[in-house]
C-alpha cells in the first residue's frame, strides 16, 4: 500500500509541477506578480494537495508569532525537496536562494526563473557574494522575504554538513533580521528516496535572531545551535508519534 500511495503522490505531485511550468512560459509574458500569484495560490496549492490525500502527509506550523512577510532573512535547515515547494504556502512571496545550475533545467529551472528566485555561483568567490547581496536587495527592496539554506545542501534527519557564513554577510550588510526555521521533513520524504510515508511534517519559526555587535563565529554558533537544537527535539517527537520513520534517523546518525 505504501509503494502504490507513493506512486499516486508523486505522479500526482510532480504531473502538476511539470504542467505549471509549462503554463508559466504563458504567464511569463505578463509582470512577475502574476506568475509569484500562480505558483503561490494555484499550483503549488493543488500539488500539496495530492501530498495529503495520497501519502497522508499533513502540515503543521509552529511559532507563527515569528512569521515576518517584509524585510527579513529566513534561515531553513534543508532536509528534502518538500520545503523548496512549502515554504511559499506559509510565507508567500519568499524567493530562495539556490545554486545557477537549477535555473537552466527546462521548464523547471525557467519557472524558478520567472518567479523571481535568485540564482548564485557557489565556486564564485566575492564576485558571487556581491551578486547575491544586490539580488537580495532587490527582493527585500520589494518587499519579499528570502530564504537560504545555510547548509547549502539537503542533510539527513540528525545529521548537518555545517553552516556556511553567507546568511551573516547578508544579515550584517542589509541589516535584516535572520528567523531560523527547524523541520523534520526528512523523516517523511527523504533524500533520494521513492517512499512518501504518512504523518505530520513540522515546520517550527523560532525567534529572529541578530548580527549585530557579534562575531562571524558568535553569531554563526548561535544559528546553529537555534536550528539543531529545535531538529533534535522535533525528530525525538515524530520518532515517538511515528515509529515507522526511526530507521531514517538511525541510519543518518550512524552516518
Amino acid at each position: 500500500m505504501l509503494i502504490i500511495r507513493s506512486l499516486l503522490t508523486n505522479i500526482f505531485f510532480f504531473g502538476t509541477l511539470g504542467i505549471g511550468c509549462v503554463v508559466q512560459l504563458i504567464i511569463a509574458l505578463l509582470p512577475q506578480k502574476a506568475s509569484i500569484y500562480y505558483w503561490d495560490k494555484i499550483v503549488m496549492p493543488v500539488a500539496l494537495f495530492w501530498v495529503h490525500f495520497y501519502a497522508g502527509l499533513k502540515f503543521e506550523v509552529r511559532g507563527k508569532e515569528n512569521i515576518v512577510n517584509k524585510n527579513v532573512l529566513y534561515a531553513c535547515k534543508h532536509e528534502s525537496a518538500l520545503e523548496t515547494y512549502s515554504f511559499t504556502q506559509f510565507v508567500p512571496t519568499t524567493a530562495y536562494i539556490l545554486k545557477k545550475e537549477l535555473i537552466f533545467m527546462p521548464f523547471f529551472g525557467w519557472a524558478q526563473y520567472f518567479y523571481g528566485m535568485i540564482p548564485v555561483n557557489r565556486k564564485g568567490g566575492a564576485s558571487a557574494m556581491k551578486h547575491m547581496l544586490s539580488e537580495v536587495k532587490k527582493r527585500t527592496d520589494k518587499e519579499r522575504p528570502v530564504i537560504i539554506f545555510p547548509e547549502g545542501t539537503r542533510c539527513k534527519p540528525g545529521t548537518t554538513k555545517g553552516y556556511k557564513s553567507g546568511i551573516m554577510f547578508l544579515a550584517e550588510n542589509l541589516d535584516l533580521p535572520v528567523v531560523p526555521v527547524a523541520l523534520n521533513t526528512g523523516l517523511f520524504w527523504a533524500k533520494n528516496s521513492f517512499l512518501r510515508y504518512p504523518g505530520t511534517a513540522v515546520f517550527e519559526f523560532l525567534p529572529a535572531i541578530s548580527a549585530k555587535g557579534k562575531t562571524k563565529e558568535e553569531f554563526m554558533n548561535e544559528l546553529q545551535n537555534a536550528i539543531e537544537t529545535k531538529c533534535a527535539e522535533l525528530n525525538k517527537e515524530t520518532v515517538e508519534k511515528y515509529p515507522y520513520v526511526k530507521r531514517f534517523l538511525v541510519e543518518s546518525v550512524k552516518e
